[in-house]
């Protein structure tokens, strides 16, 4: 079940993002990650949170901002189930165009974001961390 974020999912929200940045990015310090989780946490309360819910445990969730995705993560044991797809499709639901950066080594999630219809539509790098990133975009 996909539904609102709730002030008390913080705690579950905030761990699957860090166990998911430090697995998906293995290119960065999982130090940068860590050193970030006090002020990610603090932004994720004032976000446009959607969480995936099931037998009463969050299994991921979507973060928007506008129509920009902040970050789409799913649980380690939860992975390539449909639930990434699921909480996509809730926000292909609500917004007419979405965007979003992904780095150009996660190519697991950039293969992800071209099945669902995501188009490059630029290249930079990442001044927090060096990183090549995509800027890309979804259209209805």
């Amino acid at each position: 079940m996909i539904r609102t974020f709730k002030e008390s999912d913080i705690n579950a929200v905030a761990e699957i993002w860090l166990d998911s940045n430090i697995e998906a990015h293995s290119f960065i310090t999982a130090a940068y990650w860590q050193k970030h989780f006090e002020a990610v946490k603090a932004m994720l309360l004032q976000a446009e949170i959607y969480v995936y819910e099931e037998a009463g445990r969050i299994k991921g969730f979507i973060g928007l901002e506008s129509s920009y995705i902040a970050g789409i993560f799913v649980c380690a044991e939860a992975r390539s189930k449909g639930i990434g797809k699921q909480l996509m499709n809730y926000a292909k639901e609500r917004k007419n165009k979405l965007s979003l950066n992904v780095y150009k080594k996660n190519t697991q999630a950039v293969r992800f974001y071209k099945r669902e219809g995501f188009s490059i539509v630029r290249e930079g790098t990442d001044e927090n961390t060096n990183e090549t990133e995509y800027e890309m975009i979804w259209k209805k």
